[in-house]
């Protein structure tokens, strides 16, 4: 693990939570990109590749979904600034040496509060679509390393994973 702030940004000077005010925070370019694995069985990750799932493709839905959750995550995360996204992106991977799909997701904004919860908010809701498609098959799939791999942009500089 990296550094960790002693800073709670959304707990006020008594200990109540609160959205926390950006309207003093400069413009600047921000990025995010984040990652999530779903982990599956090889038949039914030759499925999902082959395009034989009887629910279609499952890489395009999970896909719109990755994309819709980015632009809602003010509506799902409490306290979270509702953003205008500039981009959204969702790819998916199929591994089978992993033996799973790797998502990653990538976020773009200009504007005062970053975008780290969008993209992982993108990453993790691709993966639960992909698993809400193939639970008929496979009940046992793994949702694992849900992470933000990067940040660029704003007060407290870049992060890299």
């Amino acid at each position: 693990m990296s550094e960790i702030s002693s800073e709670l940004t959304h707990i006020n000077a008594s200990g109540e939570a609160n959205m926390v005010d950006v309207s003093d925070k400069a413009v600047t370019v921000r990025e995010a990109r984040a990652e999530a694995w779903v982990l599956m069985a090889e038949e039914t990750l030759a499925l999902i590749v082959n395009g034989q799932h009887h629910k279609g493709d499952v890489f395009a839905t999970a896909r719109i979904a990755g994309i819709m959750a980015a632009k809602k995550t003010a509506e799902l995360i409490p306290l979270c600034h509702p953003l205008a996204l500039s981009k959204v992106e969702v790819q998916l991977t199929p591994n089978a040496e992993r033996g799973g799909v790797h998502i990653q997701s990538y976020c773009k904004l200009a504007g005062q509060t970053g975008v780290e919860m969008e993209a992982l908010t993108a990453a993790s809701i691709a993966a639960l679509t992909i698993y809400d498609m193939c639970k008929a098959v496979q009940k046992d799939m793994i949702i694992d390393g849900v992470r933000l791999l990067e940040k660029r942009g704003g007060k407290s500089g870049d992060f890299n994973a």
